[in-house]
């Protein structure tokens, strides 16, 4: 088999693993709340506060295992290779996922959620695999490729989960059983298993090595690895230029409003309509995440290109973050009808976070080359305070809405929306005030 051959082969099983990855991790949107809900419920947290809080800080777990051992497993895989760190990952998505969907309590939920994120470096370690197997010509095309079972995925997971979500009443037949009924939510976390079960067996029969034992060698070379990386490259980032340093602030403040509203945009819709909510189940929310996705699909995969030859990347930038702000900050003004009004506003939110998230790459990467910057340490820092936005949002998220939902006057349950339209307000102007080296716009 040639080379080239045996390269697109691979490209198919990686695309596999990370199509099959945002399924499992996005399967769950559109129940795990109202999951989590019954669990805290079950554990004695009769207060709706109290209840909801719990919601933040499930969903912070799988992140916040992702923040402390993605860069351990990625410094594993310059060690030993990269496919047995992927193979590993799939292992802890099968086992992690159908464990998780037999959740008796709420600290069961929370300990599966933080060790599957703990496992699941893939899509890290894809991406280096991408690199290793690739010349410069072909690594962003591939990398494309990657991106787009990463949209794919966030399409397809949120309308399985939904369509999936209490079988007993929603399916019927062989699942009209007491068993089902009192595990309304473990076929979906069964189904995304047996998917990641399936790419294992894939990826173990298909996907060979890419890193040859004598570049594992060279991988050592004394400087920061696994978590110390990433904790010098959170400290390093006072060493960057103004410019960079400011892009990064963008990117933080623009994650911490988004996730943010991922924690509490369920417990809004399926909050009963006589309380102001929408009382949307987990199906029709499921429809709204892949709805998302679908746009954003669009958007990156299809309208990006023509428009940044079209427009300045940086007026891109702004206008995606008002964009989304505006989108995120219209939610709890929502009716439950007509449904199309809120569609309406989750396209702002889809189609702001797709204009951002590649013009925002784009310059930084621009701003760094134009200051002779290290792109991996640039990169590096970047993802280190993105990964604790998605960590902080969702707790703080729920705290919020824990401490406002009963309230009343200004104090309501609008507040952490309100709070997340506030951010992108901040990330704005504060982008309005970056100065980038002359030039970088116009490459």
């Amino acid at each position: 088999m040639s080379s080239e051959k045996q390269a697109r082969g691979s490209m198919s099983i990686l695309f596999l693993v990370v199509l099959i990855d945002m399924i499992g991790f996005t399967l769950v949107i559109p129940f795990l709340t109202y999951f989590i809900q019954d669990l805290a419920q079950g554990d004695g947290f009769s207060d709706v506060g109290a209840r909801d809080r719990w919601v933040g800080i499930v969903l912070a777990a799988y992140t916040f295992g992702q923040f402390i051992f993605t860069p351990i497993l990625g410094t594993l895989s310059d060690r030993i290779g990269r496919r047995p760190i992927i193979l590993f990952g799939l292992v802890s998505n099968t086992i992690f996922l159908i464990s998780f969907g037999l959740s008796g309590s709420l600290w069961f939920a929370l300990i599966v959620r933080f060790l599957a994120g703990a496992g699941n470096g893939n899509i890290a370690v894809a991406r280096a695999y991408v690199g290793d197997i690739s010349t410069p010509g072909e690594t962003a095309g591939r990398m494309g490729m990657i991106g787009a079972a990463f949209g794919l995925g966030f399409m397809i997971g949120p309308f399985i989960g939904g369509v999936l979500t209490d079988p007993a009443t929603t399916i019927g037949g062989i699942f009209d059983t007491t068993w089902w009924a009192a595990h309304p939510y473990f076929l979906p976390c069964l189904f995304a298993g047996s998917l990641s079960a399936t790419s294992f067996i894939c990826a173990l029969t298909y996907l060979p090595e890419s890193l040859p034992i004598d570049a594992r060698a060279k991988v050592d070379d004394g400087a920061p690895k696994g978590l110390n990386r990433v904790i010098k490259n959170l400290v390093g980032v006072r060493d960057l230029s103004a410019p960079v340093r400011r892009l990064i602030l963008v990117n933080a403040l623009f994650l911490l409003s988004f996730t943010m509203m991922h924690a509490t945009f369920i417990l809004f819709t399926g909050m009963a309509v006589i309380d102001g909510g929408l009382g949307y189940d987990a199906y029709q929310n499921g429809l709204i995440f892949a709805y998302v996705g679908l746009v954003g699909v669009i958007v990156q995969g299809g309208l990006i290109r023509p428009l940044v030859k079209r427009f300045n990347p940086r007026n891109l930038m702004i206008i995606g973050i008002l964009v989304c702000g505006l989108g995120l900050g219209w939610i709890p003004y929502l009716e439950p009808t007509p449904f199309a009004i809120g569609l309406v506003a989750m396209t702002c939110i889809a189609v702001g976070n797709g204009l951002f998230q590649p013009t925002q790459n784009t310059l930084l990467t621009f701003e760094a080359r134009a200051q002779n910057l290290d792109l991996g340490r640039v990169m590096g820092s970047q993802e280190g305070f993105g990964a604790l936005s998605r960590v902080i949002g969702p707790v703080f998220a729920g705290f919020v809405w824990a401490e406002t939902v009963d309230g009343t006057g200004f104090w309501t349950y609008h507040t952490v929306f309100r709070i997340c339209g506030i951010i992108m307000v901040i990330a704005a102007i504060a982008q309005i005030g970056l100065k980038l080296t002359p030039n970088v716009e116009e490459e």
